[in-house]
């Protein structure tokens, strides 16, 4: 059983309606960082408490076994909300798609201010959760899961860094940015613990080394 429905938030303001309506969102600093990312103590402890094992076999997998992004609020869906949680300035049309803003990434660093230059980046990748017990989940719960604006797995970051991650694990992947290291660990770790996902060996002692640097 997930200890975690994936239930979407619906945000502050109601979509315009009429053509060329524009709302604005974030009008204070940028919050580029998802909710519910843990402090490092309760992520050492989260990441002493996952099972560890081998990862499990890619049969069967396709990244349409996890639907996404699916319709959050009118005509928002899961990542045009992202993109509002996390930019600053974002300014939207009828239709929900943001038309400007900027959006800082997280991993690198970097400031852009064209959604085309932004991907949302699961924190856990599809394949690496299918590896680890999706595979083992219904439909809906995998949904659940790509689509989760709750806890710490969809982030709004650079578009080439995103696919230089692609579906690597903390052994094999790290944001170029080592002082991100910390907040990166803390999350992945709370992500697989709150879906109850295995590790394997060499994950669990990449994520324990990226903890080390908080």
């Amino acid at each position: 059983m997930l200890t975690r429905s994936g239930k979407v938030r619906a945000f502050g303001a109601a979509l315009a309606v009429g053509a060329g309506a524009v709302i604005v969102f974030g009008g204070g600093a940028a919050n580029a960082i998802p909710p519910g990312v843990p402090d490092a103590a309760t992520a050492q402890s989260e990441l002493e408490q996952l099972t560890v094992a081998p990862d499990g076999s890619m049969d069967g997998y396709s990244r349409e076994k996890f639907p996404h992004w699916h319709t959050v609020d009118g005509a928002c869906d899961t990542r045009e909300e992202v993109l509002k949680r996390d930019g600053e300035g974002v300014e939207t049309d009828s239709s929900c798609k943001a038309t400007s803003g900027s959006w800082t990434s997280p991993y690198d660093g970097e400031t852009w201010t064209a959604t085309s230059d932004v991907d949302i980046d699961h924190m856990v990748p599809l394949a690496a959760a299918w590896r680890s017990g999706a595979s083992e989940w219904t439909t809906d719960e995998r949904e659940a899961f790509a689509n989760d604006l709750d806890a710490p797995q969809l982030w709004a970051v650079t578009d080439n860094v995103n696919q230089s991650k692609g579906d690597q694990t903390p052994d094999q992947w790290k944001p170029p940015l080592e002082s991100e290291w910390c907040r990166y660990a803390s999350s992945y770790t709370h992500v697989k613990f709150t879906y109850q996902l295995t590790v394997n060996d060499a994950e669990k002692a990449a994520l324990a080394e990226m903890l080390g640097t908080c």
